[in-house]
Order: C-alpha cells, then structure tokens, then sequence
C-alpha cells in the first residue's frame, strides 16, 4: 500500500520557502543513543513520508544525561547531543527529510537541567566548586541566605541513609580532588582540600543533606532533585540556553518547537514573547500547557497553540457512554468505600495538595512563605498561620497557575472561598494579598508552586488512586467528567478550529498514563458497566485481592493491555514482567498502602503475588474472554478517536508506533523501542481494506488515508471550516460526524465515527440515515459511494469509520 497506489495526490516532494513548510501533522520520535539517533530517524524518513507525515517531532535533542532515554535532563543546554550524532546528524536527518518535503519541529526543555551527576554540567559544577562567586550561581533559582536551613549553602538532597556521611571520601584518581560518596563526585573549592572528607565537606559552598530532611536551597522541576530549574528571565541565561535554537532557525533546519513546561518559569509570558521573537512569525510555537477543565487557553500568547491535551480529553470523553455511570460508580463505592465522583475527587484534590506541599515540596512552601513576608513587610507575622493559609489557597487553585489573561480574578475568588470556610485564616490572608499585590518575588514564587502542587497531587497521585473508570485519568483530564455529549465535543472542535487552528493534538504522548488504543478498550468498560461490575466482585471472590482499591485499579489496566489474540497473558513475551513493573510504580504513586519515600514490602509482595496468581489462573481466562468478546468495539473505539483526531481542526500529532495497535502504559512503558520495519512492510503490503483484527491493518490504513487526504487538500484542514453533522433516525445518538473544508465554503470531507457500538451489535442501525451535502461522496476506506440519504448500515457495513470524499 503506497500513496500513488491511491491516485490521490502526487507525491513528488516539493521543496519550499525557508522557515514556511506547513505542519499538516506530526510524528513524535522518542530518540536515544541506544535505540534511534538522528542517522535511524533518517533510515525511517521514506516510510513516514509513505505514511504521509509532513514533520518529525522529536524528543530533546541536546547534550542529555550520558545513558538517558528521553533527554529531558539535558546537561548542556549548548551542544547538540553528541550520542544522538552531534550537529552533523542533525544536519543530515534535517536534510533528509527536506528532500522529502517534511520537516522537523524539536522539543526544548526551557526551566531546568540535568544536576544528578555534577560532573556532567560544568554550570553546575562550577556553583559547587565556587559558590556565590561563581559565574553562573544567579543562573540558578538558589537560595543563598541564612536561614534557608543549611547555614546559608546549597543543600544537595543525596544522602541516602544515616551512615551516608561515614561514606564520604576524597577521590584523587583523576586532575582535581573530588569528594566522593559511592558513585557520585563532588568538587572541592580551592584552599579547602588537605583534611579527612567529612572536614572538607563542611568547607564547602554546598551541604550534603538527607533526602528525607525537607532540606533543598534551590529550585527544582517539581520534586525531582536531580532537576535544577533555570532563570530564563535573565537575558543572559536565555541566550545561553537558546544559542543553539538559534543557529538552527538562522540555517533553517527546524519549523517549529514544543515547550516543555513553560508553568515553572518565572515569567513564562514574557520567556513565549522573547522566543517568538527568536522564532520568527513563521515557525510554529507550541507549549506543554495542561488546562484545567473548562479552562481557556490565553489568546494574548504568542502561539500556536497546545501541545493537545485538551484534545484528548474531548476525543476520549465523547466515546465514554454515560449509561455505565452508575454501576461503576457503585462498583468503586463497594471496592474502596468511595464513589470516585465528583465531590471526593475535588476533597482528595485538596486533601494531597496539603500533604504534598507539607512534604516532598516543603522546600518549596518555605522559601515562598519567606517571599510573602518579605513583600509584605511582615517580618514578624508567625510564619506556621501564614504558610497554613498560603497552602490552603494553593490547595484550593483549580488550575496550574492563574496569572493568564483569561484566569484574571480566580485568585481573590480562591482566597475569598477559602476565608469563609475558616475566618480564623483572615489575618494571615491579608498578608499574602498584600504580598501578592506587590507583583514580585511572592507572586511568582506562588504560581510556580501552584503548579508544581497540582502535578505533584493530582496526575502523579490522585489519578493512581480514582478507580471508577481509569480511562478518563489522564493528563488534562477529569475524572470528575464521566462523558462528554456530542454537542459538547463539537463546540470544543469548532472554537479549536476558529481560534487555534494550528494547535497539536493528540492520544499519546511519552507522558500519557495509558496509550491510546489502551484507553480506547477500558472506556468500552462504560458501555458494560453491570457486566463488568459482576466480573469484577466474582474474580474478587476467586482470587482476593490484598486491596480493593489496587485490585479494581489494576483489573481494568491489565484488561486494557490483555492480549486480543486469545493468548493467554502468560504467554506474551513481556507483559508479565511489564505488568508487575507498571503495578509497582502505581501503588506508590497512589501513596496510600506504599510509596516512593517509604515503601511497604509486604505490602508490595501481596500485590505481586495476586498479580500472579489474576494472571495464571481463573480471574486471567476470565479476562480473556472479556477482552476476546468486547475487542470488535474496543477497536471501533480506537479507529473512531484516531480517525476523528487525524481529521479535527489542529495538527495531529502520531506518537511513535500507533499507526498499529498499541498497549503501553506509563513510562517507561511507553518508551519502548518501536519495530519500524515491521511498520513499513505492512504499509507496503496492504492493498484492500483491512478487517478489524488483531494484526492494527485496519488502523494503520485509516492513518495512512486520512493524512494522505491532508495533504491532498491541506486548505480543508489546518485553518479549513468546521461543520457538525447530524444524524436522523432512532440510532442517531450513535454517530459523530463533522464536515472539513476551504474557509467559507461546503465540506469537501466528511469524517464519520461509530459510538457506543455494544448497544448497535444488538438493535442495529435500523433507518438511521445521514443527509449528505450535494453532489458524490466516496469513501476512501472502502472505496464506496454515497449521495443524497444515505443509510448508516451502508456507510459501516466494512468498517465502524468512514472518510467520505466530494
């Protein structure tokens, strides 16, 4: 299956302005030194351009952790990674894919860098070595002062244990004496060297602390101290950090960029209109922003949009089935003693901001607490009634921070819920407003802090422990929000396409907490509600779970990625292992049984015994037969949200490997090492429309159809008119349809999807028709025509999705 094969467009690459290639949609490559650099991107550049992609999106591409394999931990902001293949591959794979007519968008890490090996970030090692005095020391978000609860140094979270210090030595193997604590170095400030360790330690510019002392003077990427974050408001700092961004738009080898947590930025308005700048008006600029919901995106941002996240909320919500509701709401009631519903999401919400600002991001909090009095000019005000007051705002902020143009006002409305709940907060409200009305050090301090608290709370922890239906806890998602109406999701594509038509969307990302395909099948689990709540009590029954909470949480996981083929689990290469790795990180991330910071063996132990015993025995072939009976409309599911993302308004973006089916979840899950070869032989190999089957033919061929179309008619896409279409007959509820075209004039496409399909395997579409626009329409799955009424039986009777053609 080629595109010429199709006699729909010329593919002839066709080479274009500088810095003017239009991003029709997207392919996102996870490159890493040991499984696909800048030359294996290369080897994969004429099979993407089979598949019809217009750019590469790739990982961050600049000098990383030596080993990492997903570069977020860059350690040298101005190299390009020599592992990946320096400069030279870069130019090579940019060069490649131009002669293709594609492109490269890249991915840049602006608000931290990689410090968990000082040795490998000369910034860094030179503010160990020389302190404040260092040339770099105002590059970083340290706090130097007195009383910052390490003497005035920088505390280094790395001791593990009590006897850490008894560890310490001095390292003289190499040019410069190193203080050493099993495998990590530290340097040694000049004049300080010539006693034992621990006294060379304490005439350091930096303190080695525990881990669990709630000790770090400088600003992290949320909790993770091996992140240090940047001060890209100082100009210096963000020509250094943007020198090699700038090379390449200067020898056009990039079109556009993504921006990986702008939220954490000081200034992150300010930090978007000095890179578009940069940029040019030309190449597209789109940041990680993860709206709340219902919260706008600002339309004063010199963007083009998100990085899609919100798109995947509506794609996902609008096949969820609203009738599943209440059995699974009680399924949840009966498993954990809660209902996973709204009211005890928006209480656990606030319940673990609190305890994530009093614990891992207490660094934090102090040193914002600190900000406020000092803004304030409240040195003496207590500081616990003031920094309880500042978390319970904090707590209570519903998004990830408020200072965009279209949240004004959301602050006081915060602070005035939060004093009527408990007037005794009044006074020390006061002194934060005053603070925060000074517009300095307290209110940037406060939004970074948002953000980090609602990451911290709610993606890495609350959404491991709702349980109702784990397919809508996902990122920029709300498990508070069962479904979305088909009304609802064709108001969210059409203010999409008039105001960011040039947004990303997307299913999968390497930081969605399930794949696409895998969400697609939990969420089928609402259209059998009653049934799977009687499956799921029974296998409790047969194989008790050491926690009901864990166990309904894990079923629907291991029923998301249970194999399709009727093998048994057991027999898949992997997945035991995965499964058994995925449960680990989910239990203590949910922090409730086990954690990270304290993990419970036992515990532990129980869950990987069950999960044993769930996947070789009764509850295991119970599972087989589910996913065996309902994968026909697991898969409508998955080609209905592909079809109608590849298709919508905004550019699409493929995650690596889901043209075919997929089951990952979480990283490094998701991460995996993708077999491309396999991918290109199938493409080439499919000559008629594929069944739905557990082969993802029948997926990669409507990928490959609809960005074919894309680029065929690009002006009925990326800024191309919207139009919702409707159904008429007793089945209608069960279709979503939407016409694309040029700006003002009649669809020339018409994208059309199966919902709920389990209720239409017993009623049927019965004389359920679709009102064509005039003329004749084709689809391009299948090759049928259309005009005038046409019957939806008709238009599925081969596949639950149609791409109809004028």
């Amino acid at each position: 299956m080629t595109e010429s094969a199709t006699h729909t467009t010329d593919p002839t690459p066709r080479r274009r302005a500088p810095a003017r290639r239009p991003v029709r949609s997207t392919y996102r490559l996870q490159l890493r030194p040991d499984a696909l650099t800048f030359a294996d991107a290369r080897s994969i550049a004429e099979y993407l351009q089979q598949l019809g992609i217009s750019h590469l999106y790739l990982s961050p591409i600049l000098t990383a952790v030596r080993g990492s394999t997903h570069g977020y931990d860059v350690t040298d902001p101005t190299t390009v990674s020599a592992a990946l293949g320096g400069p030279a591959g870069l130019k090579a794979l940019a060069d490649e894919v131009r002669t293709r007519g594609m492109g490269l968008i890249v991915d840049l890490v602006p608000n931290h860098v990689g410090v968990g090996d000082p040795r490998q970030n000369k910034w860094w090692w030179d503010v160990l070595r020389h302190g404040r005095e260092s040339q770099y020391a105002h590059w970083f978000d340290i706090d130097w002062s007195q009383g910052n609860g390490a003497g005035g140094r920088l505390a280094l979270p790395v001791l593990q244990g009590e006897n850490d210090p008894a560890a310490l030595g001095v390292d003289r193997s190499g040019p410069e004496p190193m203080l050493s604590l099993h495998d990590m170095r530290f340097p040694i400030a000049p004049g300080t060297d010539g006693d034992n360790a621990l006294r060379i330690h304490d005439r350091q510019h930096y303190r080695l602390v525990s881990w669990k002392s709630g000790v770090c003077t400088y600003r992290r990427f949320f909790a993770v101290s091996e992140l240090a974050a940047v001060r890209q408001e100082d100009p210096e700092v963000f020509e250094a950090t943007h020198r090699e961004l700038a090379a390449w738009c200067e020898h056009d080898l990039i079109d556009g960029v993504r921006i990986d947590h702008p939220d954490g930025l000081a200034d992150p308005i300010g930090y978007l209109h000095r890179l578009r700048k940069l940029l040019g008006p030309d190449r597209l600029l789109l940041i990680e922003k993860i709206l709340a919901n219902r919260e706008p995106l600002d339309p004063t941002l010199p963007i083009d949009g998100t990085t899609g996240y919100d798109a995947l909320a509506d794609l996902g919500g609008v096949l969820i089935d609203p009738a599943g509701e209440p059995a699974l709401t009680e399924l949840s009631r009966r498993f954990t003693g809660h209902g996973s519903d709204r009211s005890w999401i928006g209480e656990t919400e606030h319940r673990i901001k609190r305890a994530v600002a009093e614990t891992i991001l207490s660094p934090e909090v102090r040193r914002l607490v600190a900000a406020i009095k000092h803004d304030a000019d409240t040195p003496g005000f207590d500081t616990m009634a003031l920094t309880n007051a500042t978390i319970e705002v904090l707590a209570f902020m519903p998004v990830y921070r408020a200072d965009y143009s279209p949240l004004a006002g959301m602050t006081g409305a915060v602070v005035a819920e939060v004093e009527r709940r408990n007037a005794e907060l009044t006074a020390p409200l006061q002194v934060l407003v005053t603070a925060l009305a000074r517009d300095g050090e307290a209110q940037i301090r406060f939004d970074q802090v948002c953000g980090a608290m609602t990451a911290k709370a709610v993606e890495d922890a609350m959404f491991y422990r709702a349980v109702r239906l784990i397919s809508l806890q996902e990122v920029g998602g709300s498990p508070a929000r069962f479904a979305r109406s088909v009304n609802e999701f064709h108001l969210a594509n059409s203010e999409r396409a008039r105001r960011w038509p040039s947004s990303m969307t997307t299913l999968s990302t390497h930081d969605t907490k399930r794949g696409e395909d895998v969400r697609a099948r939990i969420g089928v689990l609402s259209q059998v509600g009653n049934t799977w709540a009687r499956r799921v009590r029974t296998w409790q029954e047969a194989t008790p779970s050491p926690d009901g909470a864990t166990a309904l949480f894990l079923l629907q996981n291991m029923f998301g990625v249970w194999p399709a083929d009727g093998r048994p689990a057991s027999s898949v290469p992997g997945l035991r292992e995965r499964i058994h790795q995925y449960a680990e990180k989910a239990i203590r991330e949910a922090g409730t049984r086990t954690s990270w910071e304290d993990p419970d063996t036992e515990f532990e132990t129980a869950v990987h015994r069950w999960l044993d015993a769930v996947i070789d025995g009764p509850v295991g072939s119970g599972l087989n037969d589910l996913v065996h009976e309902l994968a026909p409309h697991a898969w409508s599911d998955a080609l209905a949200q592909k079809l109608l993302q590849l298709c919508g308004p905004g550019v699409p973006d493929i995650y690596q490997g889901c043209e075919l089916w997929e089951d990952s979840l979480v990283d490094p899950d998701n991460r995996r090492p993708v077999d491309f070869a396999v991918r290109a032989g199938m493409l080439q190999m499919l000559e008629t429309t594929p069944p739905l089957d557990p082969t993802g033919a029948a997926k990669m061929w409507v990928v490959a159809y609809a960005l074919w179309l894309r680029r065929e008619r690009p002006e009925c896409f990326v800024g191309g008119s919207y139009l919702p279409m409707h159904a008429i007959g007793e089945q209608a509820g069960h279709l979503i349809c939407y016409g694309r075209g040029k700006p003002g004039r009649l669809p020339e496409v018409l994208v059309a999807a199966t919902r709920h399909s389990v209720k239409l395997k017993e009623t049927g579409w019965a004389d359920t028709v679709l009102d064509l626009p005039p003329g004749v329409w084709t689809d391009r799955l299948t090759g049928e025509t259309f005009q005038g009424r046409a019957h939806l039986e008709k238009i599925f009777d081969r596949l639950p999705v149609a791409l109809l053609v004028r």
